[in-house]
């Protein structure tokens, strides 16, 4: 932006040095957008180094050495521990509904009914679920299971040793490295 045309959105003249002024600071915008788009980048490739040592590094190094707990000189304590983490991807909801049903884990299943009602018939709202079509109403139903159920789900079933489709339910199960300083 090297010379700003303020003349082809405005009917105001404005004088070289308005033009000028104004002209730097978009110049100054443009380097400090540029700015932080690097530093998030920045930030990105940080985290990414940091889920590596969190997840991998450490974990194998600690391992390989036969411990899950350590107290660093500084009394920094480092542990590691399994993280679960667990999302069913909406093309296998129904999929992973009806396993959970048939492996007797339909009590997680949220049902979610949403209804449009007209002013006046607050008083039938108990009894929707069951005559929701009988009275024509226009509805419609969502089930979900809560992530935080899933996760504990998920690593419950593990720990016992029991196959759950891993795939189905998106899970992620990685050792995660806990630094707590004193």
């Amino acid at each position: 932006m090297d010379n700003l045309d303020i003349e082809k959105f405005s009917n105001i003249e404005l004088s070289k040095d308005d033009v000028a002024s104004i002209s730097k600071k978009c110049n100054e915008l443009k380097g400090l957008q540029q700015q932080i788009e690097d530093k998030e980048k920045e930030i990105s490739e940080l985290k990414k180094q940091a889920k590596e040592y969190e997840e991998r590094t450490i974990p194998d190094m600690m391992q390989e050495a036969g411990v899950q707990k350590l107290e660093l000189a500084d009394g920094t304590k480092v542990e590691v521990k399994p993280f679960y983490a667990a999302k069913i991807p909406e093309s296998r909801n129904d999929e992973a509904f009806s396993w959970l049903r048939d492996n007797g884990h339909g009590d997680m299943i949220k049902n979610v009914l949403t209804a449009n009602i007209d002013k006046g018939q607050d008083n039938q709202v108990s009894e929707l679920v069951r005559i929701c079509e009988q009275l024509g109403f226009a509805y419609s139903q969502k089930q979900k299971v809560e992530p935080m159920t899933l996760k504990a789900f998920i690593k419950e079933q593990v720990e016992k040793g029991k196959e759950v489709p891993f795939d189905m339910f998106g899970v992620y199960i990685a050792n995660k490295t806990k630094i707590t300083n004193k």
